[in-house]
């Protein structure tokens, strides 16, 4: 093991964050709320960096891992670690959050200090979920999401409606909370020896348990995470969110999917039996996401509303590649997650962009923005083509390995797979060409400028890593293989 590796690099992660915090409170000028928080942002953007060279791809297990007491009596810990699952949405959440800050630069005029804060809050507890592998603290940060996005949905939120969009948002989350606690509590007193309860991942991993347990444990998992994926008909809160709360923090929220990630890190491999078992419900819930979203998507008439339940479609793509339980499977669906954060999430901070300018995210407020704003309107279009599939985009390998391995499996899931893409297809065309093209009439439309060089950059890396990581996936999937194969030899 080398230095660096043994150098506490995932406890670093949330130094700057913390410090972050505590210097836009303590900082005499309230508008450089937004300088700290992007600096910190990018300071823990350059350690999610370090981590990702100091990763071995040949060790095989999880690495830079941390282990502390934090509850003798109860045997808890905090315990961190990653491996090649988990590594690469360090540095994915980095970058979002970054384009987040960046996005809110010249929105966020009221209460900028607590708006800065809750962001860093928010993306110490999201990494804190990747890194986890204490089952107490994992549902510590799952939990502790909450706070920070019910109050910038409800207190910056752009709709009518934020207020109850944040505690529908609060009280769903909370609710899914109650399963997943009893999931975690289940398998500490199934694993337990000599009346000590075990809560740290890598131990239950190699505890069996019996199939009825595992059973339970599964299924109370998949709707404790079921909630956060979200899947049908537990995503009700989503559009109303993509509605309703700032467009910037709905890019958090679809790109990264913490609840897809649930599944893959904890749901399957501590209950592998039950998972095979119920592989048909897997592959029902993936295809009724997939093809209620891109329905529900082809009904709208605002772009916001649109992607939210394109986000929802789009999972369920996810969801099938894990039910395949294989190699191209969860690696096509890990592969897709990442593709999530950066199309998924730079869709809705173009968004945002287009809101500030406008005023407006609807279809009959917007036509021939492509005319005044051809930067947006173009990375736009590559962003949705990306969540698309399109060949040459990172979506197109992700989809490829998803179809190829659910087609082994569950032949009818993927031609319903491939009708949700079709009319993935048709619902981003559509909305698209009637939003960026034809005459424009508005004259907020008129008026509007195009991506400052402050936007234009981010917009510009996640273009370049859209368009790299579809052309040359090979560097990603071998990062990812060791992990995958070792989840799935857990599966028999």
């Amino acid at each position: 093991m080398s230095a660096i590796q043994q150098f506490p690099l995932l406890s670093l992660l949330f130094l700057p964050l913390l410090l972050g915090v505590g210097l836009i409170w303590l900082w005499p000028r309230a508008v450089a709320a937004r300088g700290l928080a992007l600096l910190a942002s990018l300071v823990n953007l350059g350690v999610a960096l370090i981590v990702l060279l100091a990763f071995d791809p040949a060790q095989v297990g999880f690495q830079l891992i941390e282990k502390h007491a934090w509850i003798p009596s109860l045997n808890v810990h905090y315990l961190v670690g990653i491996d090649g699952i988990s590594l690469l949405f360090l540095p994915a959440t980095g970058l979002l959050f970054v384009g987040v800050i960046l996005a809110s630069w010249t929105s966020v005029h009221t209460l900028p200090r607590l708006y800065y804060s809750l962001l860093l809050l928010l993306e110490a507890a999201t990494l804190g979920i990747f890194c986890a592998l204490d089952t107490v603290l994992l549902f510590l940060f799952w939990e502790f999401t909450l706070i920070p996005l019910y109050f910038l949905v409800s207190l910056w939120g752009i709709g009518p409606n934020r207020r109850h969009a944040a505690m529908k948002y609060t009280l769903v989350m909370l609710a899914g909370g109650v399963p997943l606690l009893f999931g975690f509590l289940v398998l500490a007193f199934g694993a337990a020896t000599g009346g000590v309860l075990v809560f740290d991942l890598p131990t239950l991993l190699l505890t069996p348990l019996p199939t009825d347990v595992q059973m339970l444990v599964f299924l109370l998992l998949l709707v404790g995470f079921g909630v956060k994926v979200p899947l049908f008909p537990l995503h009700t809160w989503l559009p109303l969110l993509a509605m309703e709360g700032p467009a910037a923090v709905a890019a958090i929220v679809t790109g990264l999917k913490l609840g897809a990630y649930g599944l893959i890190r904890f749901a399957v491999p501590l209950a592998p039996t039950a998972a095979q078992e119920l592989h048909w419900l897997l592959a029902a819930l993936g295809t009724v996401a997939i093809l209620f979203g891109a329905a529900a998507a082809l009904a709208q008439t605002n772009l916001r509303r649109m992607l939210g339940y394109a986000s929802l479609s789009h999972v369920g793509l996810v969801v099938l590649g894990i039910a395949s339980f294989n190699l191209q499977g969860l690696q096509g669906a890990v592969l897709q997650l990442l593709n999530f954060s950066i199309a998924s999430g730079g869709l809705f901070l173009l968004t945002s962009h287009l809101h500030h300018r406008t005023g407006s995210t609807d279809i009959a407020n917007l036509g021939g923005a492509a005319r005044t704003m051809p930067l947006l309107a173009s990375f736009f279009l590559l962003y949705g083509l990306a969540g698309m599939g399109l060949p040459g985009t990172s979506g197109f390998p992700a989809e490829l390995l998803i179809l190829m391995s659910t087609f082994e499996h569950h032949a009818g899931a993927g031609l319903a797979a491939l009708a949700g893409m079709i009319g993935g297809a048709a619902y981003f065309l559509s909305l698209y060409r009637r939003a960026f093209f034809g005459p424009t009439t508005q004259a907020s439309v008129q008026q509007a400028t195009d991506l400052r060089p402050r936007e234009l950059w981010p917009t510009l890396v996640f273009a370049l890593l859209l368009i790299g990581f579809g052309l040359w996936p090979t560097p990603l999937l071998e990062l990812i293989r060791p992990a995958a194969e070792v989840w799935l030899a857990r599966l028999g």
